[in-house]
């Protein structure tokens, strides 16, 4: 089985605790589980509800968790986090103390060349968390130059966004469509001068393929409407926690928070983002960009100050 390491997940533990152990949470990017098995080992009378629109992952996790706990404390559902709020009421198990959210592309995805999510591994240019919609093929054969250039640009933050488009376009009127994620990363290498490449300390394609990806599978409007949603669905005594990988959702995440604030439903505790720590960071480095952001609901700051 393809292991998953939780990022940041002692520190949404010691938050979540603050108002007493948590007896239901949903964890709304369930995964392999790493986080849905570290709350139901903590708190022994919790319950979880896993969302996931995975199939893959939503089978490993369920088959390790339902071995672990039974069903009794453990619901898993197929779907996306956008309908959070329809799928707790679904569950029958009423509004839970916490909501987590782990965003981003999973080892599971990461690690299968087939999914199309990696640009170390040749595959399909795919990218599909679910098993629908368009591929990153279909979107990135069809869109104009000037569309990539901005989809670069506003998703992957590429500073190099142009020219990777302008690329992208003469080797389709070359070669035709670009089919493989080998095929795009090499439009990539040879687009970008090779001491430009050396200077970038990261892979030249990361930033395009998460364009990619948080297009494909509309991660950017499903955030919205899924913290929306969250906090329809999570009771008032209760808490949202999401761990961010890259500035453009941490600052939706941030906004979203900040209006709740001016709202007068809580507040965010602490202000800033927590980051991990430079043990955390040494053993999963890839949690090193990752920002952990929590909002407290109104009632919860009334009963800690009583």
């Amino acid at each position: 089985m393809i292991d998953h390491i939780p990022v940041l997940l002692e520190e949404i533990v010691k938050l979540l605790e603050e108002g007493g152990s948590p007896k239901y949470v949903v964890d709304a990017t369930l995964g392999l589980g790493g986080y849905a098995a570290r709350f139901l080992e903590r708190w022994n009378d919790c319950r979880v509800l896993g969302i996931d629109k995975d199939p893959m992952a939503l089978e490993q996790a369920s088959q390790r968790l339902c071995e672990m706990v039974g069903t009794g404390r453990f619901k898993a559902v197929e779907n996306d986090f956008r309908e959070l709020d329809k799928v707790v009421l679904s569950a029958g198990w009423g509004k839970p103390d916490a909501v987590v959210f782990d965003l981003g592309v999973s080892n599971l995805q990461l690690a299968l060349p087939e999914r199309g999510f990696s640009f170390q591994e040749a595959g399909p240019l795919d990218m599909r968390m679910g098993a629908e919609g368009e591929t990153a093929e279909m979107l990135l054969n069809s869109m104009s130059q000037e569309e990539m250039r901005r989809l670069f640009r506003d998703y992957g933050e590429e500073p190099h966004a142009g020219p990777i488009a302008r690329g992208i376009v003469a080797y389709r009127n070359r070669k035709g469509p670009i089919k493989t994620t080998e095929e795009l990363v090499n439009v990539i290498r040879d687009v970008l001068p090779a001491p430009l490449q050396r200077k970038m300390n990261r892979h030249p394609a990361r930033r395009v393929f998460q364009a990619l990806r948080i297009a494909v599978n509309d991660e950017i409007g499903a955030l919205r409407e899924g913290l929306e949603q969250a906090g329809k669905a999570t009771k008032a005594t209760g808490c949202v926690a999401v761990v961010s990988y890259h500035s453009l959702e941490d600052r939706i995440v941030k906004h979203a928070f900040t209006e709740w604030e001016a709202a007068g439903r809580g507040r965010r505790l602490p202000r800033k983002a927590i980051r991990p720590t430079e043990d955390e960071v040494e053993r999963n480095y890839k949690s090193r960009s990752a920002m952990l952001r929590i909002f407290r609901m109104t009632e919860f700051e009334l009963r800690r100050g009583r």
